[in-house]
């Protein structure tokens, strides 16, 4: 995975896309992914919440390493945005019609914030992107998560996949929206001399 100059790091997610992007821009990587509590609290806006999940993922992950493991750890944590609800993952059919019937014909936001832990400390950076979804009829919903693909996605739909034909326009990063800002991810890693 990646080029062998560069030095590996950890991804704390289970996300194959979060590890694709990261094959693509070319950085050696583990995976290993961590459990943590993913519940936003009270009145905690979005910006902020993705951030302290990133965080948190990295560094759950870095204090599980012992001193010989250590490498840097990336954490990244997304959350689809309508109207200042947090729209997690489906936990139903119900729930994902729910959703997406919720972002047919509008524009929602797309938080995505990656975190870097290494030896000096934890820094993050937070992607803000729109996307726009045409209008969706019920039926195509019902098939959509019939299809599987979006059990395990924020708001219910990979931009990637099947959703493409949900999606209208896009305004801001694609691969922030599939769950790894790389613009970002780059900035981190170049801070701490590894690079793509």
């Amino acid at each position: 995975m990646g080029s062998s100059s560069n030095p590996l790091i950890y991804l704390a997610s289970a996300s194959p896309r979060r590890s694709a992007l990261l094959d693509q821009i070319g950085v050696a990587h583990r995976v290993q992914a961590v459990d943590v509590d993913e519940r936003s609290l009270a009145s905690e806006p979005p910006d902020q919440y993705v951030r302290r999940l990133a965080m948190l993922k990295a560094e759950t992950l870095w204090q599980r390493l012992t001193a010989a493991q250590r490498q840097p750890v990336l954490g990244a944590d997304t959350a689809v945005v309508l109207d200042a609800e947090i729209l997690g993952k489906p936990r139903d059919e119900h729930d994902c019609l729910r959703m997406l019937g919720l972002l047919s014909a509008r524009t929602h936001q797309v938080f995505t914030a990656v975190a870097l832990r290494g030896s000096a400390g934890c820094n993050a950076r937070v992607n803000v992107s729109e996307v726009t979804f045409r209008k969706l009829a019920t039926e195509e919903i019902r098939r959509y998560w019939q299809s599987g693909e979006p059990a395990d996605k924020a708001g219910g739909y990979a931009v990637q996949g099947r959703a493409a034909l949900f999606i209208e326009r896009i305004a801001g990063s694609y691969s922030g929206i599939m769950g790894l800002p790389l613009f970002e991810t780059g900035e981190l890693l170049a801070a701490i001399g590894a690079r793509g």
